[in-house]
Order: C-alpha cells, then structure tokens, then sequence
C-alpha cells in the first residue's frame, strides 16, 4: 500500500497537535492534542487552557493539523 493510500488507517500519536471536527456545523477547529487513542477514537484536551475534552471522539472528527506555509513571516 502507498502513502497516499486513503484506505490506510493512520493512528495519530499522543502528542500529534490536531482538528476537532464540529459535530454541529461541521466545521475544524485547531488548538487540540491527542492524549491517547484505543479503538474507539481519540481522547484530546484543549491546548489553550489544558483540559480534556470529556468524551471520545470518533477517528473521523480528528484530524492532524493542517500548517498554513507562511514563508515570507
């Protein structure tokens, strides 16, 4: 299987900075850190203020996060 390959299942790790899909508007929203994962989904806390976020979410409402290239800053 490539890299590339949507259909490979990739574990983020505790530690990886990430998205939190909302579940309302369907919007991501940045600032959240894997505290760990089991079969579920993923457990996250808030970078901002340090807490956990009280439930599991789901593999699909994670997402590693996207870095804008801002070069010229």
């Amino acid at each position: 299987m490539s890299e590339t390959d949507p259909t490979v299942e990739r574990v983020l790790a505790p530690g990886t900075r990430v998205e939190v899909c909302d579940a309302f508007e369907g919007d991501w929203h940045r600032g959240y850190v894997v505290e760990g994962a089991d079969e579920v989904g993923y457990r996250v806390r808030r970078s901002s203020d340090d807490t956990a976020l009280p439930r599991v979410l789901p593999p699909d409402s994670v997402r590693r996060e996207h870095r804008s290239s801002m070069w010229w800053i």
